[in-house]
């Protein structure tokens, strides 16, 4: 059997701990889409292309174990369409909780066949978010602990536009 799981986000940008959870999710799937929202309520710093971009060289080494796409619409149609029997989110504090179970609990009302899986980062990406990581780049610190070394180039590339 092929057992498939979505794993949604803005992704921008991608971090560690991002990419932490996409292999701990490969331990409990055969394959993982890294689905990347394009149409969110968020104004995020990169276009959907760029944050496709920014995944697919993050996980160029995983091979066909895991597909990077973007989307837009709701998330269970798209997990249906690719097969999909999980949706993975991730926890990293308690705070994250309350908002995640509203989510599943919605997508669950929306298709009862998907399972949502919440899974933590390992404890050094506990705190890491993409918010925090563009806010110390935006001021000047060193971001290199918190995101591949492409995706650095391009946070501060973007930024230099700014």
């Amino acid at each position: 059997m092929n057992r498939c799981a979505i794993y949604p986000g803005t992704f921008d940008p991608l971090t560690f701990g991002h990419i932490d959870l996409a292999q701990r999710a490969l331990r409990l799937f055969d394959r993982l889409i890294v689905a990347i929202a394009t149409d969110v309520g968020k104004q995020p710093t990169f276009t959907a292309e760029e944050r496709v971009e920014m995944a697919r060289l993050a996980f160029a080494d995983e091979g066909d174990k895991i597909e990077v796409s973007s989307f837009d619409g709701l998330l269970v149609d798209f997990a249906r369409d690719m097969g999909a029997q999980a949706i993975i989110r991730g926890l990293r504090a308690v705070s994250d909780f309350e908002y995640e179970f509203q989510l599943a609990s919605m997508n669950r009302e929306l298709a009862p066949d998907l399972e949502s899986i919440f899974l933590t980062p390992g404890k050094e990406y506990a705190f890491v978010s993409s918010s925090l990581v563009k806010e110390v780049a935006m001021l000047g610190g060193d971001v290199s602990h918190f995101v591949p070394k492409e995706v650095e180039q391009m946070l501060i590339s973007k930024l230099r536009e700014a």
